[in-house]
């Protein structure tokens, strides 16, 4: 029975690691990626002059709540351009076998423990840098993999 048992919470902790992030923004039913708009598209690899898109853009209305997709910590401040215009700024966070950057939103606090679905900040005004493009959560694995399956 001791091997049952072990090999059960080895298949729960597993499936922590691999499951599905939960919800990033408030007010969407889903995690879902930013198409295509005159500012460029949001999935991942996507053409961006002479580089690729490393992240996956969430949608996410301009100052709506920004949840934790999963459980961990905050690590750090991550700025996308450190120029300090109204949208610099963000988190990285780790956990659950992830490490994340989430650009594009006012956290709440730079470091600390955060759980899966707690509020983690709001997202900044895109509209005010970028007229006209889907607002949205910029979400970038530190080692620049793909993140989509994730969401």
């Amino acid at each position: 029975m001791h091997g049952v048992t072990a090999l059960i919470l080895l298949i729960a902790i597993s499936s922590v690691a691999a499951g599905q992030w939960g919800n990033i923004c408030a007010g969407q039913s889903s995690n879902k990626i930013r198409g295509c708009d005159q500012h460029g598209c949001g999935r991942y690899n996507a053409p961006r002059g002479r580089r690729t898109h490393k992240g996956v853009d969430v949608v996410c209305t301009d100052g709506s709540a920004v949840y934790a997709p999963f459980s961990g910590k905050i690590d750090k401040q991550a700025k996308p351009y450190g120029n300090g215009n109204a949208i610099d700024n963000g988190i990285q966070m780790s956990g659950e076998g992830f490490c994340i950057k989430m650009f594009y939103i006012k956290p709440i606090k730079y470091s600390g423990a955060v759980k899966k679905g707690e509020k983690i900040g709001v997202l900044l005004p895109m509209q005010s840098v970028y007229r006209g493009i889907t607002s949205h959560v910029h979400i970038q694995n530190c080692d620049l993999t793909n993140p989509t399956s994730n969401l």
